[in-house]
């Protein structure tokens, strides 16, 4: 999988705020890694934020390239996920079916729908629609078929509930139904 493959878009935004973007592009995938690696395999926070601090510099990585991460986002999304997990998967399991909990979903999925779902609920700073869009990309980045389109759903039914932009959720309206791909 190529880690590098988030250009900035030309005439869109200056260099400095482009590059800023793919940092936080970089930061989201490491986010999801980091979370990914703590669930499976048991590591404590700081031995996993430890472990991805090298991140901010870029280059290569167990034989890998990677961007240079804004490792500050990174602990602000993994850290967040880990604080607020108590709300994050309810969020989450209301925009499922009753059939497929967020316990029954994937690890690395579950670890983009947590990422995902902190900064929807907790970054309000952040348009929904950045969000949704940078986790396709990572969910691209490590699936091919419909799973990006039911990550997309998902995120898109938890952006319909969200409270006005007044704070993050404190609680969930009555559920509407399930989230489904097209």
């Amino acid at each position: 999988m190529a880690k590098t493959e988030k250009p900035g878009k030309p005439g869109k935004t200056s260099k400095k705020t482009g590059a800023k973007a793919n940092m936080r592009s970089a930061a989201r995938l490491a986010a999801v890694q980091a979370l990914y690696q703590m669930e499976i395999g048991g590591q404590k926070l700081d031995d996993v934020m430890a472990q991805f601090a090298p991140r901010q510099d870029g280059g290569e990585l167990d034989g890998e390239q990677y961007l240079p991460a804004d490792v500050d986002f990174l602990h602000q999304i993994v850290k967040g996920v880990v604080k607020n997990q108590l709300v994050i998967d309810p969020a989450i399991n209301n925009a499922l079916t009753d059939d497929w909990p967020v316990t029954r979903i994937d690890a690395t999925l579950r670890a983009m729908l947590r990422a995902a779902t902190f900064e929807l609920l907790f970054r309000r700073d952040i348009p929904p629609r950045v969000v949704m869009s940078e986790y396709v990309d990572v969910a691209n980045a490590f699936y091919d078929g419909e799973v990006p389109a039911m990550l997309n759903a998902v995120l898109d039914k938890i952006t319909h509930d969200l409270p006005a932009k007044s704070g993050p959720a404190k609680s969930r309206p009555a559920k509407s139904g399930p989230a489904r791909p097209e």
